[in-house]
């Protein structure tokens, strides 16, 4: 196996709801087809699919919260974290943890998406990021 995520795909109960939230935070829907919700990123999937639909096609029964696993967006500037978490309160999320610095230097904070999904949005100086938008770890 090559070391790479293709997709990530995250259940959501409203998917409308779920997907609007995420066009007012800048992301692009591509409609392949109806009923689930692809989105670019960087070189990435992100996708949204009905948990009802995702139960059965997984094999599994996801419990009432959203999962422990949350997702990360670094930024290319502090006061671009500011800028992302007011983006998405403005967009219908909540703010989880405001913007501070960081125990490891950086600057971050969280927001929930409409499903209660989290996000970390940080920016790490020693996590550089291409202008493709594609992060490495430092050498």
């Amino acid at each position: 196996m090559e070391p790479r995520i293709s997709i990530v795909t995250v259940a959501v109960r409203d998917l409308d709801r779920a997907a609007a939230f995420y066009e007012a935070m800048g992301l692009r829907r591509h409609r392949i087809r109806d009923g689930v919700a692809f989105f670019q990123m960087g070189g990435i999937i992100f996708a949204l699919f009905p948990r009802e639909s995702a139960e059965p096609d997984a094999g599994v029964t996801f419990g009432a919260a959203p999962s422990a696993v949350y997702l990360a967006y670094n930024t290319r500037s502090e006061a671009e974290v500011g800028a992302v978490l007011a983006q998405a309160e403005k967009a219908g999320g909540r703010i989880v943890k405001p913007a501070g610095r960081a125990f490891w230097g950086g600057w971050y904070g969280y927001f929930a998406d409409t499903e209660g999904h989290v996000w970390e949005v940080a920016h790490n100086p020693d996590f550089p990021i291409d202008a493709n938008g594609n992060i490495a770890l430092p050498a």
